[in-house]
């Protein structure tokens, strides 16, 4: 197939046939696992880095927060780009730059070299996330299939989410801490050659860059990531104060300049669409709700009942497995009941799930946790994929990038935020809670008592630490259902279902070439709302 002509109004996805479909597919959830168990093997590799590389606090801050600012500043540009270069094109270079940054990361002798390495994946990062999405709703034009496809990659996700912990405590207890890199190599290799021989390219029509725009949600997109980073410090302090003003002012000034020039870089009238702009306002108070949850919960798990890093993420395996059920099932559902009744159950049972994760206690079992985490699963696998092929499904072929980068934007700022305002509420409730003797370091952090109360044999400590941090995520938790629970409230009363059309879905090759000329009013790749 040939690349989309510059000037075309959209990209040509509909020939392609048959198990080509799926293999692509394969492609893309290889690209979003590549990416999603390097932000989650990381968290296990602290605690070796930090011992041999020599790294400070301050050091670690940065190896983790350098590939969010720069991967949240570059989205929207990176999806701009590869609407206009080609997605295909952007997709294997952000795999390239990926690759290549996490094995200069494994040679890393020092802190400085590792923040370098993990900037460098932050920028390949951003460049191929949007490309997976978009390519995936150009391919996949049947809502049917395409229901099914983003299923299975939202399971890809979920399933790095759970398994990169366990892989990389599987690697730490064999090799050095830079192996829990080495795992994304052979993955982008592999995307890379897949991607060459499988994809066929696609672009939206050629438009004049704007390079104004750009400068600002740079600028504006870091500012604010910065902020939200810095929150649980202290609002007040200068630097977060004058961050906030730089994200205030660049933000409102591209929102201006974009409605003001005839090309814009970002599209902003797709807000106007009830699908686009209910689906992301929910998408972003799920993940303010689920931002914090595994920083949470893996702390219960280590420091309260005592668990290996290794064993704490065995315990997440439920959510995994209900994850993979539930968006299969949703797939058939989501075609039978429409996406707005899926992501309204799917939102209450993970309000229900957050509601059993609050009343969680020090001397709880199993049972209770993994059945919190299995509903959790439950909820998001029935969600999730709803949500997000209610806003792409509302998208213009010819914006397929940009859209999906400003999905991606929305999200990894509702989940940055919620890792904030949990980590906050957590903070600030723990230190609330333990007895008024206890002063230092141990009165504001779980690690800290923890430590000392092994150190000294302190056992009235560490008995006073875990029922302080206990009560302090039951008060997290019970934050995040109503967070969920608002976003069902926004989810029932914003988004409409699109109907199917009435033809027949066999259609012959010519039917389908003019099912694609005619599309809808405003390109979309569905028909109108209901």
């Amino acid at each position: 197939m040939s690349e989309v002509e510059t000037g075309a109004p959209a990209p040509e996805q509909g020939p392609v046939e048959g198990r080509r479909r799926w293999l692509i597919l394969i492609v893309l959830c290889l690209a979003t696992l590549v990416l999603v168990v390097d932000n989650m093997v990381l968290t296990v590799a602290v605690p070796a880095l930090t011992e041999s590389l020599h790294a400070s606090a301050q050091n670690i801050q940065w190896v983790l927060d350098s590939y969010i600012l720069v991967f949240a500043g570059l989205l929207l540009t990176t999806g701009s780009l590869s609407d206009r270069f080609g997605r295909r094109r952007v997709l294997i270079i952000g795999l390239t730059v990926f690759g290549i940054a996490s094995a200069v990361a494994t040679l890393a002798s020092n802190p400085g070299e590792l923040i370098a390495a993990r900037v460098a994946m932050g920028v390949g990062g951003a460049l191929l996330m949007p490309s997976t999405l978009s390519i995936l709703i150009t391919v996949f034009t049947d809502e049917a299939e395409r229901r099914k496809a983003m299923a299975a990659w939202t399971v890809v996700a979920m399933v790095g989410l759970v398994g990169g912990p366990v892989l990389g405590g599987v690697m730490i207890s064999h090799f050095w801490w830079g192996s829990v890199f080495l795992l994304n190599i052979p993955i982008a290799v592999l995307a890379v050659i897949s991607a060459v021989v499988l994809m066929p390219e696609s672009k939206g029509p050629w438009r004049k860059p704007d390079p104004l725009g750009t400068i600002l949600s740079i600028v504006g997109l870091t500012a604010l990531v910065w902020v939200i980073i810095e929150f649980p410090k202290g609002f007040t302090r200068p630097g977060t104060l004058a961050a906030a003003a730089l994200a205030l002012i660049a933000l409102v000034s591209f929102g201006i300049w974009e409605t003001r020039i005839a090309e814009p870089m970002v599209p902003l009238q797709l807000f106007k669409q009830r699908n686009f702009s209910g689906g992301s306002f929910s998408l972003t108070l799920v993940q303010i709700g689920n931002g914090g949850l595994l920083l949470v919960m893996t702390q219960y798990l280590q420091f309260v009942l005592g668990f290996s890093a290794l064993k704490a993420s065995l315990c997440f395996i439920p959510l995994a497995i209900a994850a993979l059920i539930f968006n299969t099932l949703g797939a058939g559902l989501g075609m039978r009941f429409g996406n707005r009744p899926l992501m309204v159950v799917g939102l209450l049972i993970c309000a229900a799930a957050f509601g059993i994760l609050a009343d969680l206690g020090v001397d709880d079992g199993l049972s209770k946790l993994f059945v919190g985490l299995f509903l959790l699963g439950a909820g998001s696998g029935l969600a999730m994929p709803a949500a997000i092929t209610a806003i792409m499904g509302s998208v213009p072929p010819e914006h397929a990038g940009v859209s999906s980068a400003l999905n991606d934007t929305v999200q990894q700022t509702g989940a940055a935020l919620g890792v904030a305002i949990m980590g906050t509420v957590v903070a600030s409730r723990f230190t609330a809670g333990m007895p008024a003797n206890v002063t230092g370091t141990a009165r504001h952090s779980l690690g800290e008592a923890y430590g000392i109360a092994k150190s000294t044999g302190n056992s009235a400590l560490l008995d006073s630490a875990k029922h302080a941090f206990t009560h302090a995520a039951s008060v997290a938790y019970i934050a995040g259902a109503i967070g969920v629970i608002a976003a069902a409230v926004v989810s029932f009363a914003v988004l409409r279902d699109v109907k199917p059309p009435a033809a027949p879905t066999e259609v012959d090759g010519a039917e389908a070439g003019t099912a694609a000329e005619a599309g809808t009013a405003d390109g979309a790749l569905v028909t109108a709302e209901a």
